[in-house]
């Protein structure tokens, strides 16, 4: 599909950043600090490479003061605007569904306490179907830091068939990036229950009708933030988001670089 097509993200960030706790020292799991630069900064970094400038943030908990601690971060020629999810306690379905009407598809899909290097979306959005959900995949099961957390995949080729925490059979790791059509939202509303649904809910009920795309990242690097230790495996790694960080102009460079 090539980065043209794709001119908006969404990212997800109504939760409480509870099992981060006292480690992350900051409102939210977005605003940790690592490497001396919160961890959005690294996210608009890669979407700012891949010609992105429109970013969707949802949000719950504390969403008045975060968004204002957010907006200073985003450089000059990013538009920025916040979604309030009101039912953020809820999985994070609804906050994708909050999203619709919101956004332009297809549009990037990721969550607000993963880092990730370009090369994980550039190798996605290469690698995208407009009409379908494509999910980026990691095939280094290996190299996985915490893998009873991660949520796992199945895919047969690059069609993804099967998505779950508790798969017992898995060949890749979701990465939490995503690229969508607005029929995620569609497929979202069939999943839910008494009004709530995860996100793997709906991309399981598209991947039964042969919807879903897996997109393999290669040697790409991304990494959950959702603990301690995951938090300082993070830090271990950021040499790399910190070259990746000094891409572009200075203009285009996200303010919050040290």
């Amino acid at each position: 599909m090539g980065n043209g097509a794709v001119t908006e993200a969404v990212i997800l960030m109504a939760g409480m950043g509870s099992r981060l706790g006292r480690a992350g020292g900051a409102l939210a799991k977005p605003l940790v600090q690592i490497a001396g630069r919160p961890l959005i900064c690294y996210t608009l970094d890669a979407l700012r490479n891949a010609g992105i400038r429109t970013v969707h943030a949802v949000m719950g908990a504390n969403s008045e003061r975060l968004g204002a601690e957010l907006a200073p971060l985003f450089p000059a020629g990013f538009r920025f605007s916040t979604i309030l999810n009101p039912e953020w306690q809820k999985q994070n379905g609804v906050s994708v569904l909050a999203a619709a009407g919101h956004v332009q598809a297809p549009f990037v899909l990721a969550m607000g306490d993963h880092l990730f290097d370009f090369a994980l979306l550039e190798a996605l959005l290469a690698g995208a179907d407009p009409t379908r959900v494509n999910l980026a995949v990691d095939r280094k099961i290996s190299s996985i830091f915490d893998l009873d957390d991660a949520t796992k995949v199945h895919a047969d080729g690059d069609r993804l068939t099967e998505i779950g925490k508790q798969l017992g059979v898995y060949n890749a790791i979701d990465t939490g990036v995503f690229v969508c059509p607005d029929e995620i939202f569609t497929y979202l509303k069939a999943a839910q229950r008494d009004g709530d649904c995860s996100l793997s809910d709906g991309v399981r009920l598209m991947a039964a009708d042969g919807k879903v795309r897996a997109v393999d990242i290669g040697n790409a690097w991304w990494q959950d933030v959702d603990t301690p230790e995951m938090l300082a495996r993070a830090e271990q790694e950021s040499a790399r988001l910190l070259r990746q960080s000094r891409c572009g102009s200075a203009e285009e460079r996200v303010p919050c670089e040290r």
